[in-house]
């Protein structure tokens, strides 16, 4: 099989350029094409996670990929297309609220300017989830930190992305030793992966690899949610 990554992300910058919806049906058929061989490879990426998470590894590439077409009903820009290819992966499936994990490939010339990587941890949650993990955090603060320094976490994954609190969540003291957990709205860990990564052959096998170090904190999540 020819090596698509370059034509996807030549197709994705130049939809970046042109998103309206003539531009994008005169490109449709290879469009069609590229979605088809980039659904191929995740099938291939979710064989991979299956070996070492295979209630994550239960649905199709097809089953896990996000639609390109945007939801503007509610939104002041009203794009019709996303400029970046993305699939999500948990036990619960794509559209689940569980934990999981994340890929999003595509040039940052996006509105949205997000980089190329993976992504794993929980995304958004209700206040009461929040609350709940917030005391599962503390009451099992050894094995979450025990987590947390595990070196290919650590050397991969640094630090946090999502949206922090400015001071401390309500009922928790300032001064809590662990008021840098308590602060944090969402758990999420990501690592940047450009176009060359990409045009490896092997890039499912690869990113796989990539999300394995994250399957303790999922689970730990997971576990304090659904208890």
């Amino acid at each position: 099989m020819s090596n698509y990554i370059p034509r996807l992300y030549r197709f994705l910058g130049e939809l970046s350029m042109n998103n309206n919806r003539p531009w994008f049906q005169q490109h449709k058929a290879e469009f069609d094409e590229l979605r088809t061989l980039w659904l191929a490879d995740l099938d291939r990426l979710i064989a991979a996670i299956a070996e070492w998470d295979p209630e994550t590894g239960r649905y199709s590439g097809r089953e896990s990929a996000y639609r390109i077409y945007r939801d503007t009903r509610f939104s002041l820009d009203k794009t019709p297309y996303k400029t970046y290819f993305s699939a999500a992966f948990s036990p619960g499936g794509r559209k689940s609220d569980l934990p999981g994990y994340y890929l999003h490939m595509g040039p940052r010339l996006s509105q949205e300017g997000y980089p190329s990587g993976v992504y794993g941890g929980l995304w958004c949650p209700e206040g009461s989830v929040l609350k709940k993990l917030r005391r599962a955090i503390v009451d099992n603060i050894e094995e979450w930190e025990e987590i947390l320094a595990e070196p290919e976490l650590r050397r991969l994954y640094p630090g946090w992305v999502g949206e922090t609190l400015k001071t401390a969540p309500a009922g928790w003291p300032k001064e809590h030793p662990q008021i840098e957990y308590l602060r944090l709205k969402e758990y999420g860990k990501f690592h940047q992966l450009d176009e060359e990564f990409f045009t490896d052959p092997a890039w499912p096998e690869r990113t796989a690899e990539l999300l394995r170090p994250l399957k303790p904190l999922i689970d730990f999540l997971a576990y304090s949610m659904t208890e």
